[in-house]
């Protein structure tokens, strides 16, 4: 472990343990769905609303995390992200009204924003970063792993609003933790090479906004978390209409999709780094393992098949997000990478949102088993930008070392 690693040992460790939150967040959202149709009187439809406040709180991160991060650093930002989460979860289990539960969605989605944008910027810039990364993402399914087992746990024996409290309690001594073991303010962002004055001279974020590379990589990420979410939020309800299934037995099928998108980070890139596999490659192979799955989730009936395609399906998921933000430096120069993966970041949350409701809103109508077909159209749909993106991506700075990548080798 290099100096540098040693010396941020503790905000790595932090970060690790915040994507844990964040997956928790997530993971429960799909289990709270009945409960919260259930208290508030409302169909999928309109309690599938929600998604699209939590995105624009999330798109707002986006516009403003790699501002944020240039003007007051990296844990000012962490603060002002994880306050934002704390205050609207708290607010959250009062059981407000409907429309003011549309608004608290909002502020926890900005605060969500800046979290991972911040945290993954702060990671690109470590040595080690495409490792770090994809343990930070892993982490994520450590918490959506464990996100629905906890919110089937508490609707046991208390409202759904008190998984919002706990997730509010949760966050406030990693904010203690991010202050006492960041700096107040980091070094300048260098100057910018001839050639780049554009970047220094414009907006951040108009700047960012006009290179191809990084739109594609958004709308990839885009489709990619639609995917993610659609299969995590109604999955559960398509097991238990469809197939029959329990409660108990969907929820941990759930669960399992979410351990299979964990267990997909921890190991298919080690493997595919032994195998002299670039990320590029190793991306295109996780991508027909998605499409496979999905296909076999749709052909092939039973509820036991379904099951493990979700499983599968999460596996070959994981190390699609982690790996295109690891790449985020080749789609832009140096200056602008903190506003570009916060723009992809918050762009990506678009497709969160838009997708599982559509998704909520052709089960209503036609019926559940319109999931797995859906999910295989956005399956192909990410094959045909992952490669557009790659079309237009810099060459990486050095060839892998003994099967190394040259911005790991500081870190071994």
């Amino acid at each position: 472990m290099s100096a540098l690693r040693r010396e941020f040992w503790a905000p790595v460790a932090l970060s690790y343990v915040t994507f844990i939150l964040v997956g928790v967040s997530a993971g429960v959202g799909g289990v709270l769905l009945p409960a919260q149709m259930d208290d508030y009187g409302l169909d999928k439809a309109t309690i599938g609303t929600q998604f699209f406040a939590f995105s624009a709180g999330f798109m707002l991160s986006g516009s403003t995390a790699g501002p944020l991060i240039h003007r007051f650093g990296i844990r000012a930002s962490l603060l002002l992200g994880g306050g934002t989460f704390a205050l609207a979860g708290l607010f959250t289990a009062v059981r407000p009204p409907f429309l003011a539960f549309l608004v608290a969605q909002v502020v926890a989605g900005y605060g969500t924003g800046v979290f991972e944008s911040v945290l993954n910027a702060y990671l690109t810039d470590l040595p080690g970063a495409t490792t770090l990364l994809n343990r930070l993402h892993a982490f994520f399914g450590v918490g959506a792993l464990l996100g629905p087992l906890l919110a089937t746990w508490i609707l046991t024996f208390l409202p759904w609003t008190a998984v919002w409290l706990v997730l509010a309690l949760v966050c406030l001594p990693l904010l203690i933790g991010f202050y006492l073991t960041l700096p107040a303010r980091e070094a300048p962002p260098p100057t910018p090479a001839a050639g780049h004055a554009d970047a220094a001279t414009g907006g951040l974020l108009s700047t960012a906004a006009r290179q191809p590379a990084v739109l594609l990589g958004a709308v990839f990420l885009a489709v990619y978390v639609g995917l993610e979410i659609s299969v995590g939020n109604w999955g559960f309800s398509f097991l238990v209409d469809e197939h029959g299934q329990s409660d108990l037995l969907a929820g941990y099928t759930i669960s399992g999709y979410w351990l299979g998108l964990t267990l997909g980070r921890f190991l298919i890139s080690p493997i595919a780094t032994r195998l002299g596999m670039t990320a590029t490659g190793m991306t295109f192979l996780c991508l027909a393992g998605v499409t496979l799955s999905t296909a076999l989730a749709w052909l092939v009936p039973g509820a036991a098949m379904a099951s493990v395609s979700f499983v599968l399906l999460g596996f070959w998921l994981g190390p699609v997000f982690p790996t295109t933000m690891a790449v985020a430096p080749r789609l832009t120069v140096t200056r602008l990478v903190p506003t570009a993966i916060g723009l992809i970041n918050g762009v990506s949350v678009v497709g969160g949102a838009v997708f599982p409701w559509l998704t909520g809103a052709i089960a209503q109508g036609i019926g559940a088993w319109t999931l797995p077909p859906f999910a295989l159209a956005l399956a192909l749909l990410q094959l045909v930008i992952w490669w557009l993106v790659t079309t237009r991506m810099t060459p990486a700075p050095t060839p892998p070392v003994n099967g190394v990548p040259a911005r790991d080798q500081e870190a071994i």
